[in-house]
């Protein structure tokens, strides 16, 4: 692969992640508004800005046919549809948390998916875990053990987070659908509940005329505010190392937290700090498991090469 398309890759995939550490600042924004409506007009924008896109850029015959081709094998159509609930649940736990004030707590459920990403491979998908790897899940999962004491109760955000992306995740791995068409496929199949919410359920409650304009220009600005990233991290994805991915992707959850601490005061304990720093320290020894392991892959081709 030549450097100007890996210089894109890292560009796309600094990006991903910068947009969805600072994501909260726009659900922020919408804070008078409950988080099911906020996921409703999520879900239902996103398709349309997908759709709009598709067509504009001349991909609909392509994406189309990629869309039959996936609900040609009931597997794939099943795989897919469990894929748009996953992905819907994540959302809709990562706005309830952001306008519960709980961001801390939402970033440590992105810090601990890579975690949870490697364990539902090894169980599921019969992955051999190295020691180390094994090592910083105890410590990951120890971290979350002096949380669930100081809070008093399981951080379910983090957790609920953690495991639906990391589902969707294994999903999408053994899935084979791109990324413009699974996106459109997961906001397709859960547009009609999305809408049916809005119109019937909603609608007693005054619709769109109930929320402020500014809300309502938010609440359609969702739909590009969810696509943007995705597609980015799927086009970075495709085109640098797992290994480089895998270090950027830890972003995202350090500008929530910074933005949790900072900026929406958000308590911050001792007792936080520590637990934080026993998961930290589980990542970075995952991270240098994963790198090595990326090194001694890359020599064999280095030989062949010569």
């Amino acid at each position: 692969m030549g450097e100007t398309q890996q210089g894109f890759g890292v560009l796309a995939a600094v990006c991903a992640y910068l947009l969805w550490g600072f994501l909260p600042l726009y659900w922020k924004l919408l804070g008078g508004v409950p988080a099911s409506d906020i996921l409703a007009h999520r879900i239902v924008w996103s398709l349309v800005f997908m759709l709009a896109v598709i067509l504009v850029t001349g991909m609909f015959k392509g994406v189309w046919r990629e869309i039959k081709n996936t609900f040609s094998s009931k597997k794939t159509a099943l795989a897919i549809t469990a894929a748009s609930i996953l992905i819907s649940v994540n959302w809709f736990i990562f706005i309830f948390a952001v306008n519960s004030d709980r961001v801390i707590e939402a970033s440590l459920g992105y810090y601990i998916n890579p975690l949870i990403n490697v364990t539902l491979a090894a169980v599921l998908l019969k992955e051999k875990l190295s020691k180390a790897e094994t090592a910083a899940f105890g410590l990951a999962a120890a971290g979350v053990v002096m949380l669930t004491v100081y809070y008093g109760y399981v951080p379910w955000a983090a957790l609920g987070l953690a495991l639906s992306f990391g589902f969707y995740g294994l999903i999408k791995k053994i899935t084979p659908v791109g990324a413009w068409a699974g996106l459109t496929i997961e906001t397709m199949l859960m547009t009609p509940f999305a809408l049916l919410f809005l119109v019937i359920w909603k609608d007693n409650s005054g619709g769109f005329s109930s929320y402020a304009g500014s809300d309502i220009l938010l609440l359609m600005g969702a739909g590009a505010a969810t696509a943007v990233p995705l597609l980015l991290f799927a086009a970075g994805a495709k085109r640098i190392t797992f290994s480089l991915m895998g270090f950027l992707q830890y972003g995202a959850p350090t500008i929530m937290l910074l933005l949790g601490v900072f900026l929406f005061e958000e308590p911050f304990s001792h007792q936080q700090l520590i637990s934080f720093l026993i998961v930290w320290a589980g990542l970075i020894l995952f991270t240098w498991s994963r790198a090595g392991t990326a090194r001694r892959n890359r020599k064999p081709s280095v030989k062949k090469a010569k």
